[in-house]
């Protein structure tokens, strides 16, 4: 339609512009019906870590074709769905819909998903016979020589937990937790106690005069924890590896990666 004497542009009430989305497409019907949702959210509700809908939709709008803003008809969605209830079928193209991405961002979605499950891995677990905890790099490796899959349908912390089991075979790796013995001096003992008890699960305390903590940590704390208290302490304070603790290899992977 031309601008006409008052200068505007006419545009079709049924069109919607969104920016910064993630499509998801379905086809019912011989029909095409698109959502649009946040970035990064899709994977994450469908791996029930996001359990906010509101976070992960954009719009409860059906669209037939998001980036051109075209926006579903009502008739369409009942003779397609039986519901014209916009929320109840956002959910069902939300669960078995294909997302849309390109090539580019799919590599680099799964480059960031194998370095965060390497993470875990290493913050997880120490090599026994050296006592030391393994880099992230030196998992990512491993995991290259596993030809480890990204299941799309497990979350991150399921997925480290799988890599332990199958790295278990191939490498000295043990899930682990280091018990330490932390001496701060009585001066900054105070102020460095509460930036480090969050990180560990505290077995003894004395204070006589200087703090002494003996606790339970993760392998991947025990840098941080040194790194915080000799820095602060211009290295008057110590942290000594007493033992270690194999954690419990159960079935509650949330239990066992906490």
């Amino acid at each position: 339609m031309s601008k006409g004497g008052g200068g505007k542009i006419f545009t079709p009430t049924n069109q919607i512009r969104l920016t910064n989305i993630a499509v998801v497409r379905m086809k019912k019907g011989g029909k095409r019906f698109e959502i649009a949702c946040y970035k990064n959210k899709v994977q994450s509700w469908r791996q029930k870590v996001e359990k906010d809908i509101d976070e992960v939709l954009q719009s409860e709008t059906i669209f037939t074709n998001v980036s051109k803003g075209q926006v579903a008809k009502k008739e369409e969605l009942i003779k397609c769905f039986n519901s014209e209830n916009q929320k109840e079928i956002c959910l069902q193209i939300l669960e078995k819909g294909e997302l849309q991405v390109s090539d580019k961002e799919r590599h680099a979605n799964q480059e960031s998903s194998v370095k965060e499950i390497a993470s875990i891995v290493s913050d997880k677990c120490i090599n026994p016979e050296t006592k030391t905890p393994y880099t992230v790099s030196l998992i990512e490796s491993a995991m290259k020589d596993l030809h480890f899959s990204l299941n799309p349908k497990r979350n991150n912390k399921q997925q480290a937990l799988d890599v332990i089991k199958q790295l278990a075979g191939r490498i000295p790796i043990q899930r682990a937790q280091m018990k330490v013995k932390l001496m701060i001096p009585g001066k900054e003992a105070k102020k460095l106690k509460e930036k480090v008890v969050p990180l560990m699960n505290v077995e003894t305390e004395t204070f006589e005069p200087d703090l002494t903590i003996v606790a339970l940590i993760d392998p991947g704390n025990f840098r941080v924890i040194e790194e915080m208290i000799t820095s602060a302490t211009k290295g008057r304070a110590k942290i000594e590896v007493m033992s270690l603790k194999e954690a419990t290899d159960d079935n509650d992977e949330d239990i066992a990666l906490t």
